[in-house]
């Protein structure tokens, strides 16, 4: 059974309430009505139902009826959402005027339900930018209790006979969000991809906080920046399997770890890579999509309370069917360690 087999397979077992904010995107809508009809999740959508349910029938899809439907211009559903964003914004000042206007964007809203407990999980970006999807979930949300910055981590996809990884499925970070953490933040990010690593690829993480240096081979700041990371970390969270810094051939290599690295736990067996920058990250795992054909899954979007995920703009609907496929599991792994 391939991962996403496995992870559509416990969505299934364990259903969740997942907004779709842009409710009358044609792609969007595909991907919902492939949701309902599989059973995977519980969908939630945002706007007028007759407007969704006009664009579901120019489509001929045949189960967004079954999908539950908020209407912001609807007084009496607004009204609760606007308020829940006038107390967590109040102190920056807004009026509740302020307040009900924002609460009237489908991405907010959605954040909102959220934040109120009545869904799980967004999936947005089909239509809106990165910024605007991050901003309301931001400034509703918010991040995990001791984590201060959202980071995008990808799943590589190598074949099942790989040497590298775990039957040859790898975990990098950053490659999406954050262009130059400093050491705290890195750390952050690392602690962050072990949960990606565990709820969504499923693996028992081996992390590597990767450098230009091993274990002291070169000395600079960047450097220093990762053994930094390291320290706070093992410092934090004890019982996370973390060494650093490697360099990505002793990370991955056996022989070169054992050469570099003798007796690190993580040499030469990492399934977890933490680049030191998204500029590092971001280019890694475009070169080993690109050179060596490995599919790379997402960003996934990790760091925030709840699971709010971001598409490209030119996704189409099983990029959007995948991507909601992970914010359930990620949502099932945040309340399993609650």
């Amino acid at each position: 059974m391939g991962l996403f087999e496995k992870l559509k397979e416990k969505a299934v077992n364990n259903r969740q309430r997942i907004v779709l904010p842009e409710s009358t995107e044609p792609r969007t809508l595909a991907a919902a009505d492939r949701i309902i009809a599989d059973g995977v999740a519980e969908v939630i959508l945002i706007g007028s139902p007759d407007d969704i349910l006009a664009a579901a029938k120019q489509q001929e899809l045949k189960n967004i009826e079954k999908a539950t439907i908020y209407n912001p211009a609807d007084a009496d559903v607004l009204e609760p959402m606007a308020q829940l964003y006038y107390d967590l914004r109040k102190s920056k000042g807004i009026s509740i005027e302020d307040a009900r206007k924002t609460a009237k964007n489908p991405l907010y809203f959605g954040c909102l339900l959220i934040k109120s407990g009545k869904a799980d999980g967004q999936v947005a970006g089909a239509m809106n930018t990165t910024g605007n999807v991050l901003r309301a979930a931001f400034q509703t949300i918010k991040t995990m209790p001791g984590i201060s910055v959202v980071s995008g981590a990808f799943l590589m996809l190598l074949p099942e006979d790989s040497p590298y990884g775990t039957d040859g499925l790898m975990v990098f970070a950053d490659c999406a969000v954050l262009p130059d953490p400093t050491a705290e933040e890195l750390a952050q990010i690392a602690v962050s991809t072990e949960r990606t690593a565990r709820d969504i690829a499923g693996i028992e993480p081996r992390i590597a906080m990767l450098s230009f240096s091993t274990k002291g081979s070169a000395k600079h700041d960047r450097v220093t920046k990762v053994t930094d990371a390291l320290a706070i970390v093992k410092e934090k969270y004890p019982n996370i399997n973390i060494d650093g810094e490697l360099q990505a051939d002793a990370a991955l290599v056996p022989s070169v770890g054992n050469s570099k690295a003798p007796g690190s736990p993580i040499a030469g067996k990492a399934n977890v890579l933490v680049f030191p920058s998204l500029e590092v990250g971001n280019i890694a795992y475009k070169l080993v999509q690109r050179l060596a054909g490995v599919p790379a899954v997402g960003p996934i979007l990790q760091g925030m309370a709840a699971p709010v995920n971001d598409l490209s703009r030119g996704c189409n609907p099983d990029d959007i069917y995948k991507t909601i496929i992970i914010t359930c599991n990620q949502a099932i792994g945040l309340k399993a360690s609650k």
